[in-house]
């Protein structure tokens, strides 16, 4: 009788484990993804720094032009949703596909809109691939990513944002006011074509799953730490645009510095979201929960700091991208925990993080507009902000009782 030898112990794989083929092969899916979310990046913001060309061209004051911005907001809010519950089953690399495709035609139509109407129409309609491009994004990288390796992956494919911060945002600004407004989108859309091919050339076909259904992703909004979750997103993340909105005026007004300092502080920003969102990974990696409490601490005492360093250019600039790093380190561990804790909706737990932070745009502004025009001062927007991650801070202590309450 033959008995055959034992098998070899083969760890789990890892980024020093995986083969050279493998490790490029994942390089090329995120850099594919990270090339939509880039555009959308992009599209997200320029619209604020051409505002007054829009409005002249559809014939609107500046105010009404400003809807076009609410517009994809709320676009992103009731799309995440909608398109996490009607792909729940659609394989990962054809739902990109077609959130990429939606873009593209909203992009298009923003760049042809002929009327107030129809660009706010085709803003919204920009907004709707929005939050689940990158939760689905999320998904297909951290399936490919070796254990213990997710939130390093995550962390990367969420580059698109601040590296359209940096280049995206300055260079469509530049040639919407030198080529007119329309040729931003047209931008947008060449760069959302781009994705579309190279989604479909990198990105790996699987199968979906059809154990899926949307009574099954809306059941994640059955379990409290889904709330809690998007509830610190929604207040927390809050803090960082009441400060950010107004960062403009603050460097003229406060810290007396001229226009033209301003797309540096941008470009800081921009930087600090790149390095906050490399370091986000690293400590989704070690601990999520942890990962949360000392982005939201970080990012609530460097606000409050900021309202005492806005007197002076270079500790301005400083604490400028220090606030854009954490705050970029909490948008990756938010991430991280949804997809966690939606369970087996994980689509639309992945998808509903952006959601989240749309809404946090819009608060965050909001608040700080309003002790502004209060006559508080633009620093007081930064107090304004500090007190929102706190909030969130306290919405995080809700949910770590839980869930040492439920373990």
């Amino acid at each position: 009788m033959t008995v055959a030898p034992p098998r070899p112990h083969t760890p789990h794989p890892t980024p020093e484990t995986l083969d050279a083929p493998a490790r490029a092969h994942l390089a090329l899916v995120t850099t594919a993804l990270v090339v939509g979310g880039f555009a959308i990046g992009t599209t997200e913001f320029v619209t604020m720094g051409l505002l007054p060309q829009i409005a002249n061209g559809v014939h609107v004051s500046i105010p009404t032009a400003g809807h076009a911005i609410s517009a994809y907001a709320v676009g992103v809010l009731l799309g995440t949703p909608v398109v996490a519950v009607l792909g729940a089953r659609l394989p990962r690399r054809g739902l990109a596909l077609a959130l990429m495709a939606v873009f593209t035609l909203g992009s298009i139509a923003s760049a042809l809109a002929s009327s107030y109407e129809w660009l706010v129409l085709a803003r919204f309609l920009s907004g709707v691939p929005h939050g689940a491009f990158f939760g689905v994004s999320a998904l297909i990288v951290s399936s490919l990513a070796a254990p213990g390796q997710k939130g390093r992956a995550v962390s990367r494919v969420m580059l698109g944002i601040p590296i359209a911060n940096m280049a995206g945002v300055p260079a469509a600004t530049w040639l919407g006011k030198t080529m007119g407004w329309r040729s931003a989108y047209w931008l947008v859309a060449a760069v959302a074509v781009l994705t579309v091919a190279l989604v479909a050339r990198w990105v790996p076909r699987t199968p979906g799953d059809r154990t899926a259904s949307g009574r099954r992703e809306l059941a994640a909004f059955r379990r409290a730490q889904v709330w809690l979750t998007l509830l610190i997103g929604a207040v927390g993340f809050g803090g960082m645009f009441a400060m950010y909105s107004y960062i403009a005026p603050t460097v003229t007004e406060v810290t007396g510095l001229g226009e033209s300092a301003v797309p540096w502080f941008l470009l800081v920003f921009g930087i600090g979201g790149a390095v906050g969102s490399l370091v986000g990974g690293w400590l989704a990696d070690w601990s999520v929960l942890r990962g949360l409490l000392i982005a939201l601490v970080a990012t609530g005492l460097l606000l409050a700091t900021f309202t005492v360093t806005s007197q002076w250019a270079v500790p301005a600039l400083l604490t400028v991208f220090a606030v854009s790093a954490a705050a970029s380190v909490l948008v990756v561990v938010l991430q991280l925990r949804l997809m966690q804790v939606a369970g087996d909706a994980e689509t639309i737990g992945a998808a509903s993080n952006h959601a989240a932070l749309n809404f946090a745009n819009a608060l965050g502004a909001w608040l700080g507009g309003a002790v502004i025009h209060a006559g508080w001062g633009y620093q007081a927007a930064s107090w304004v902000g500090a007190a929102l991650s706190m909030a969130g801070l306290a919405v995080l202590g809700l949910s770590l009782w839980l869930h040492r309450r439920t373990r």
